[in-house]
């Protein structure tokens, strides 16, 4: 039988992972940090290993150079979990020897079958489609009855996962007043990262669930929180206020995307006004980070008859332009119907942050301080998309 290690320190997604392999005739063995994992690899000897890339100690970066610079592991197949938004993290994997890089919350029990089988081939080395036995059955036999129960999986795990989200978003909510109300910046940097790892289990554990749009929001919130811990620079008014508003939307989530045809991440058409160039270039790049695409326009005047013409479901205005102001063409955008409630969102300079969100909103929703980190921007992006979505009502089918 072929052994596969497994290196994941959430508990609930790792006795998925391992019981859904173990289903398949592999053996699975998991282990709840870098450290036990690389200590496990020596005694199991695996013909493959899978480890989540945010591991707490040893992270999985440095699992995988362990493991390549080890003559008996250098070509052992090794594949990673990563969150989409943690580029620098996945490329760093990539060089560090993985062979396969996965979104963790959009992957699922079956993808990692296939791609498991891609690697090794069967549980049955010598002749994968031979019979080979799991505990006295057959292991042809289960795995059909494996893919004719997959659905009823998905659907109980499904509903462990949403009875526990009352209780997950009390404790995201419990942590995030502990974060405003540190009293001190080391204090603030240990109540980001316990908020931190809450999100990466919330991540894992929606995704493992099928519930896509809650394990989406949840990666790009972890990945803005990572980079505050990691760059405590970037802690300012509007990055507490992004991480506080995206905790906000985490309950309407939890309301609204709960059910099976609800987890498509939705299309939108954005549209992104300033007339400083690097300014445009940032929030396009950010944008992309989330696969949105944008239109971008440095001319205020000209994007005031773009927008009579067209709809957008979200837009980015600065503040400071020649000609019309970023205010003055959100009243005058507000007088199109179709752009009544169309999300708006300000782009000021961090010195005039507090003094514009306490001024009028002159019809925007929002506010996000320059220089911003790209996935800051990310994150209020994929709050207003998804609300957006969420709350315009459906037409009615005939």
């Amino acid at each position: 039988m072929k052994k596969i290690l497994l290196i994941e320190d959430d508990p609930i997604v790792a006795n998925v992972y391992r019981n859904k392999l173990a289903v398949e005739g592999y053996q699975a063995e998991t282990a709840p940090d870098g450290e036990t994992g690389l200590r496990l690899l020596r005694t199991l000897k695996p013909q493959m290993v899978i480890l989540d890339l945010m591991l707490p100690g040893i992270s999985g970066v440095e699992v995988i150079r362990e493991i390549r610079q080890s003559e008996e592991f250098a070509k052992l197949p090794t594949v990673v979990f990563s969150n989409t938004y943690l580029t620098n993290l996945i490329q760093e994997a990539w060089r560090a020897g993985a062979n396969k890089c996965l979104s963790k919350s959009s992957c699922n029990p079956k993808d990692i079958i296939e791609i498991v089988r891609g690697l090794i081939g069967g549980s049955d080395e010598s002749n994968p489609s031979s019979a080979a036995h799991t505990n006295g059955h057959h292991r042809n036999g289960l795995s059909k009855e494996a893919h004719a129960n997959d659905s009823e999986f998905q659907a109980e795990l499904r509903t462990s996962v949403i009875n526990h989200l009352p209780s997950s978003l009390f404790t995201l909510r419990t942590a995030l007043q502990a974060m405003v109300k540190a009293e001190n910046d080391i204090a603030r940097l240990k109540e980001i990262y316990e908020l931190y790892r809450l999100l990466h289990a919330l991540s894992g554990n929606a995704a493992v669930a099928g519930l896509v749009q809650i394990a989406h929001m949840a990666s790009a919130l972890e990945a803005l929180l990572k980079e505050l811990y990691e760059k405590p620079k970037h802690i300012n008014n509007s990055s507490i206020r992004t991480v506080a508003s995206a905790v906000d939307f985490m309950g309407l989530l939890f309301e609204k995307t709960t059910l099976p045809e609800k987890q498509e991440i939705p299309f939108a058409k954005i549209l992104v006004v300033d007339d400083e160039a690097i300014s445009r270039r940032a929030i396009v790049y950010a944008l992309e980070k989330a696969r949105l695409k944008s239109v971008n326009i440095e001319d205020s005047t000209q994007a005031l008859q773009i927008l009579q013409e067209n709809d957008f479901d979200l837009i980015f205005l600065d503040v400071d332009m020649p000609g019309i102001s970023g205010f003055e063409l959100c009243t005058k955008l507000r007088q199109f119907p179709h752009h009544k409630k169309t999300p708006v969102i300000f782009v000021t300079g961090l010195n005039d942050f507090d003094s514009r969100t306490s001024s009028t909103m002159a019809g925007g929703n929002d506010f996000i301080a320059k220089p911003f980190m790209f996935i800051e921007l990310t994150v209020k992006a994929l709050i207003c998309i998804m609300r957006k979505k969420l709350l315009t009502p459906q037409p009615a089918l005939n």
